[in-house]
């Protein structure tokens, strides 16, 4: 037989049973749409992780103490003016003293994050000022008690006001407003990064910590081909203002923008595999109900088949046809399912605050293993009609 013919035949005895058929498909549809949706959703959360590092700055290092270990925090300012002094691969530093406290002034209170900073933080960040100025090297040694705020913090505590030249009240300080950061909104992952305070970095560690050890230092290189190289060379000038001998491990850490992509994307990325097996399995469930209601059109048909093999039809037919009405019964619920799932996902990025990013790969790959669960779950029910004996198929009734 033709294909032409075959794929006409199959259509006519799918379109006889509608129903059924819809019924059989439902497997493979849910199948199809679950694994499209959920790779879309776990790709979507690994762009959000990547978009969200990438608003930390560029070509962004941080050092930072070290993460599970015994080793005291041992970073200071010296540490940062050392890296600012003798780095030649790194453009901007600036160390960081982070604290969550509760800001009182104009008409209320805000919790917020105060950031003790340096001038090159601006530039690390990529900050943009809405008005007023930013911290500057001064303000920084006369330990002058200034603060930048965020549209964030503005708004509620000065309501419509920009809160430039106010004072507001951090712990049992007052400290004068100088500046208001250009509004950044949510990013991503929902973190509102208007919502900060920036106060000069020798202020806050005399009002904000009780010691004279830093949160981070946070560091941006020349460029982006440069980063490693940016990063050994902090490594070793912080091993030398630490005076680590050569057989001791550092007692810092030093995280790079592609590094901190790469740990915090692994996640998402194995979370997305696991959820695309777990769908996959209902692709299986829905090749299985193929394959019994194929054995149920043999059944129904045995009579017709065996008509078609006495007057002249080859066995080899007799099985394409059967096939081909699998093949083309898994192919309906996969383009199904495809467009059910294109469906879902726009939704979602109308609707919802979830992003998800449908990869044209694996809706081809769905739709080809859609195709081959057609033929895997359809090869049994067609043999079995090619091997009828057509004598006995003729005399069922």
């Amino acid at each position: 037989m033709k294909p032409t013919v075959l794929v006409k035949l199959s259509f006519r005895s799918i379109f006889r049973n509608r129903m059924r058929s819809l019924l059989t498909t439902l497997g493979i549809i849910i199948g199809v749409s679950s694994v499209i949706i959920m790779v879309a959703i776990g790709e979507g959360s690994q762009a959000q992780i990547r978009d969200t590092i990438n608003s930390m700055g560029s070509n962004l290092l941080i050092v930072m103490p070290p993460r599970g270990r015994f080793d005291a925090n041992r970073l200071t300012q010296k540490d940062a003016e050392r890296i600012r002094a003798e780095a030649t691969l790194v453009s901007a530093v600036s160390g960081t003293l982070r604290r969550s406290v509760t800001v009182v002034g104009g008409t209320g209170n805000w919790s917020t994050t105060v950031y003790g900073v340096e001038p090159d933080y601006q530039a690390i960040k990529e900050w943009q000022l809405q008005e007023g100025e930013f911290i500057s090297e001064q303000d920084v040694k006369a330990r002058r008690k200034i603060a930048v705020i965020g549209t964030t913090v503005a708004k509620n505590l000065f309501g419509s006001e920009t809160g430039v030249g106010e004072t507001i009240r951090i712990g049992n300080a007052p400290f004068q407003v100088i500046g208001l950061l250009k509004s950044r909104g949510t990013n991503s992952m929902g973190q509102d990064q208007d919502d900060v305070v920036l106060v000069p970095l020798t202020t806050a560690l005399i009002r904000l910590s009780r010691n004279n050890y830093l949160s981070t230092i946070e560091i941006s290189a020349v460029s982006e081909d440069k980063m490693t190289e940016a990063q050994a060379e902090v490594e070793g000038i912080l091993r030398e203002s630490h005076r680590l001998p050569d057989d001791r491990e550092n007692d810092f850490e030093i995280l790079n923008q592609s590094q901190i992509i790469e740990v915090a994307s692994s996640t998402a990325k194995i979370l997305t595999i696991l959820l695309a097996c777990i769908a996959a399995v209902s692709l299986v469930v829905g090749g299985i109900g193929i394959m019994n209601i194929m054995l149920v059109s043999v059944t129904e048909r045995t009579r017709e088949i065996g008509v078609r093999l006495a007057v002249g039809a080859r066995r080899k037919d007799i099985m394409l046809q059967f096939l081909t009405e699998s093949i083309v019964l898994s192919l309906l619920g996969g383009v199904i399912g495809i467009l059910f799932s294109l469906g879902v996902v726009a939704g979602l990025g109308k609707f919802s605050p979830i992003r998800a990013i449908v990869n044209p790969l694996f809706i081809l790959i769905s739709a080809g293993f859609a195709g081959s669960v057609g033929v895997f779950f359809g090869y049994y029910p067609a043999r079995k009609a090619s091997g009828l004996n057509p004598i006995e198929a003729l005399r069922t009734e």
